[in-house]
């Protein structure tokens, strides 16, 4: 399951990052916005991987560019205990 957490951490990490620049005065540019589309897309390869991340995000208080696949790792492993 690492490989999908591993694309899906990544993904969610730069659409997080666009995001952030987007709301900044001068924006971004149509290139990535169109890039924001296609991670938005992309993303929904992956539901439980992004569910996965979103839940150890929010139990742990953090954001999703302070999360880490060793993260949803052990988050894992202890659900499965």
């Amino acid at each position: 399951m690492m490989e999908p957490v591993t694309t899906a951490l990544r993904l969610l990490k730069r659409q997080e990052e666009l995001e952030h620049r987007r709301r900044r005065p001068g924006g971004i540019s149509i290139i990535e916005e169109r890039e924001l589309f296609a991670i938005r897309d992309r993303l929904g390869e992956f539901p439980a991987a992004v569910a996965a991340i979103i839940e150890v995000a929010g139990a742990t208080l953090k954001s999703v560019d302070q999360i880490r696949v060793e993260d949803v790792e052990r988050w894992d492993d202890r659900r499965a205990s």
